[in-house]
């Protein structure tokens, strides 16, 4: 019988709620980029990816147009993943410092990856009623992974959505006073204790132009899943 994590990843493939999405992810992956010619894109929503078991969460924004759109796995084929799987191997969360696709053995410890929009967004914008579709789907992954205790936010736009999702957990179960916005403000290792008593840590998203301008440099990354181990092991 397929666990939780697989019917939703099955339902995560085959979504097609969003026009302009489903339109712009299957034209890139026929017109493609010169360098990825001659590779078969995914051109699917990007389901999430990892240990059913982690402790430690990590939410992007969306797939990448001839990245995670490209080879099917989060932050994969990307100068985003380029950037981040060598510091999540380091940190002992990846079996591997080099991600290429969904058949290059990677495995993943105590960590799931995903993202707050499951398709690439046309200039990396999703609208908000794209976001409210996927909603639905960050919903069921959160209720799916037991363990988690640590949500790590990479940029502003997932720490956004991680903030709706909780306050829409909260109203559905009637638990608590509403979740007050102002009181959450994005900033690199931003450190929140959410109603749910999961711990919230902010970083900057792993970019291209973060990272190329060293708005977010190696060492600033290092530090995000150094902090969220400690917290996951509190």
């Amino acid at each position: 019988m397929p666990t939780a994590l697989e019917v939703l990843e099955a339902e995560v493939v085959a979504c097609r709620l969003c026009p302009r999405l489903v339109e712009y992810r299957e034209r890139i992956g026929r017109e493609k980029r010169r360098a990825y010619r001659n590779c078969d894109y995914w051109a699917k929503p990007v389901p999430g990816f990892g240990d059913p078991k982690a402790r430690v969460l990590v939410l992007g924004l969306a797939p990448g147009a001839h990245g995670s759109n490209r080879t099917g796995r989060p932050f994969t084929g990307d100068a985003s993943g380029n950037f981040m799987y060598p510091i999540l191997f380091r940190a002992g969360y990846a079996s591997q410092p080099v991600a290429t696709g969904r058949e290059d053995h990677m495995k993943l410890h105590d960590l799931w990856i995903t993202a707050a929009v499951r398709c690439a967004p046309p200039d990396n914008k999703p609208l908000p009623a794209e976001q409210k579709c996927c909603q639905q789907f960050t919903l069921r992954e959160l209720a799916a992974l037991r363990n988690v205790r640590v949500v790590v936010a990479l940029g502003k736009f997932a720490f956004d959505a991680y903030l709706a999702a909780v306050a829409l957990q909260m109203e559905e179960a009637a638990e608590g006073p509403a979740i007050r916005k102002g009181d959450y403000r994005f900033a690199h290792l931003a450190e929140y204790t959410m109603p749910n008593g999961i711990k919230l840590l902010a970083s900057y998203h792993p970019s291209n132009q973060n990272t190329a301008t060293g708005k977010l440099t190696v060492a600033m990354f290092e530090q995000v899943f150094v902090r969220a181990k400690q917290l996951a092991e509190k």
